[in-house]
């Protein structure tokens, strides 16, 4: 594992799920881990698994789709560790598959203000206060349903697309100023708060069936993919949206 020792990273979604997992990972490596949720008492619990491994974590409530919560957070953050050296803007909502003429368009603006917009908000933040402090490196999380896509998805299938540009975007933007943006696309991913869902087991049993590997990933599987974008070893690489997906969109 790649050592985060001394820095500083963000991570959205930090409650539960990939999210959790990322948070845990930048610890063990020796980062400070700010956690940014709406579920304060799961990322409080991921908190204090966070200080039993001797690592330091402050949670702040923010809803990604609100710009004065965003940039609130990522001030605090600066405020309490000094600057962001890493950030992985992973949260999202997954609504119920729906086709687009039953579609409401309350469920649009939704999934669009918190899986894209509120990934344009964090990089605004994020950015600035790198640009301060010499660069960095974020990773977002798009989807394989932002490079494919499936039945009833066309609001979820554009804002993951959407990620996937804006994406390479801002790493142009940045590429010259010493901040690498990068994606990460997951596949079908056991045990996260979207894919536990009684309503999706169907669908995850056929995504699993689908994969070449024969399984679906873990978080883990995410959470090491974010650490290596996010570490030394990839340092030459920005605009990129990796799909972990064990083989899915290769077919």
């Amino acid at each position: 594992m790649e050592s985060f020792a001394g820095k500083v990273a963000v991570v959205t979604g930090a409650a539960t799920g990939i999210g959790r997992q990322a948070a845990l990972c930048f610890a063990q490596a020796g980062a400070h881990v700010a956690l940014l949720d709406t579920a304060v008492a799961a990322a409080e619990d991921t908190a204090h698994a966070i200080a039993q491994l001797g690592a330091k974590a402050i949670v702040l409530r923010a809803d990604v789709s609100i710009a004065d919560d965003v940039r609130a957070a990522l001030d605090t953050t600066v405020a309490t560790f000094g600057r962001i050296d890493v950030a992985f803007n992973n949260a999202g909502i997954a609504p119920r598959g729906t086709p687009v003429a039953e579609l409401d368009e309350g469920e649009w603006d939704r999934t669009i203000a918190v899986n894209l917009k509120g990934v344009w908000l964090c990089m605004k933040h994020e950015c600035r206060h790198m640009l301060q402090s010499g660069g960095g490196a974020i990773v977002n999380t798009s989807s394989i349903m932002g490079l494919v896509s499936g039945p009833g998805l066309s609001a979820y299938s554009a804002s993951k697309s959407g990620v996937i540009g804006l994406t390479r975007a801002v790493a142009i933007d940045y590429a010259s100023r010493g901040i690498r943006v990068n994606a990460v696309c997951p596949g079908g991913i056991a045990n996260t708060a979207i894919t536990d869902r009684p309503e999706n087991r169907d669908d995850m049993a056929r995504l699993k069936q689908a994969t070449p590997m024969a399984r679906l990933g873990e978080p883990r599987d995410i959470a090491d993919t974010v650490m290596w974008l996010c570490s030394p070893a990839a340092r030459f690489v920005t605009g990129q949206a990796l799909a972990v997906d064990g083989g899915f969109t290769a077919w």
